[in-house]
C-alpha cells in the first residue's frame, strides 16, 4: 500500500519524506488555507514546492466546477511539474473532465467519492486515483471501510486500473482497515501514519535492552 500525506505543510512533508516511507501528497484549498498559502500565483508555487521534495504524485486540486474550467485549470496544473496529478470532483462534468485528461495521458485523482456508483464510472473514464472519504463517511455513521471493500471487489471483478486512494484517513486504525481490505493508497495527517511507530512493548523492550547493556558496560 502506498503512503500519501494529506497536508500542505511543507516541514511536516519533509519529515515524512525522511522517514523513507513517503509515496506522494494530497493537499487541497483548505488544507493550502491552513498554512496561509491563499491567492492563484502563491498556490501554484507552492505546489511546485511540495513536488521538489517528494518525489511521487503530488495531486493539485481544481477549482473551476465546469468542463471547461476544469480543463483549463487542470492543463495549468499539470505543466507545473511531471508528478502533479490533477484532483477533479465527482460530478458529470469531471467525469467528461477524466476522461480528456486520461486520453491526453494526463494522471488525474477523481475525489469525493462516498459510493460505489461513483467509483464504477470514475474507472471507466479511466481515472489513475480514486478518492473515497472514510472519515466523512464514518462521521454520518456510515462505515467509510466497508465502501473501501466494495470497490476493491468490483474493481478486481473487471480489472479495473483505477488505483484505491482511501481518503480522509482520520487516524491510525484507519491505515490498518484500509490495508486489510485492499486499498492501493491511502492519505492521512502525519499524526496517523507516525501512529504505527507505537506499541508499548516495544517501548519496555527497548528500555531493558538499554538497561542490560548498561550494567555489562560498567
Amino acid at each position: 500500500m502506498k503512503f500519501f500525506i494529506d497536508t500542505a505543510n511543507l516541514d511536516e512533508i519533509r519529515e515524512a519524506n525522511d522517514m523513507g516511507i513517503l509515496d506522494g501528497v494530497t493537499t487541497n484549498p483548505s488544507l493550502m488555507a491552513k498554512e496561509g498559502i491563499t491567492g492563484a500565483d502563491r498556490i501554484l508555487k507552492h505546489y511546485v514546492d511540495i513536488c521538489n521534495i517528494v518525489d511521487g504524485d503530488v495531486s493539485a486540486e481544481v477549482i473551476a466546477t465546469d468542463y471547461a474550467g476544469m480543463i483549463k485549470e487542470g492543463e495549468n496544473l499539470a505543466s507545473l511539474h511531471p508528478n502533479i496529478v490533477v484532483k477533479i470532483p465527482m460530478i458529470k462534468d469531471g467525469i467528461k473532465a477524466i476522461r480528456y485528461f486520461t486520453d491526453k495521458g494526463i494522471k488525474t485523482n477523481c475525489t469525493l467519492v462516498f459510493s460505489a456508483g461513483q467509483a464504477i464510472l470514475a474507472a471507466k473514464a479511466g481515472a489513475t486515483y480514486l478518492s473515497p472519504f472514510v472519515g466523512r463517511l464514518d462521521d454520518v455513521s456510515t462505515n467509510g471501510i466497508d465502501l473501501i471493500a466494495q470497490i476493491r471487489l468490483i474493481y478486481d471483478n473487471y480489472m479495473f486500473d483505477t488505483q484505491i486512494l482511501a481518503a480522509s484517513v482520520r487516524h491510525t486504525m484507519h491505515i490498518i482497515q484500509c490495508a486489510e481490505v485492499g486499498a492501493d493508497v491511502m492519505t492521512g495527517p502525519l499524526s496517523s501514519i507516525k501512529g504505527l511507530l507505537n506499541h508499548p512493548l516495544t517501548d519496555i523492550g527497548l528500555q531493558k535492552f538499554l538497561a542490560d547493556y548498561a550494567k555489562g558496560n560498567k
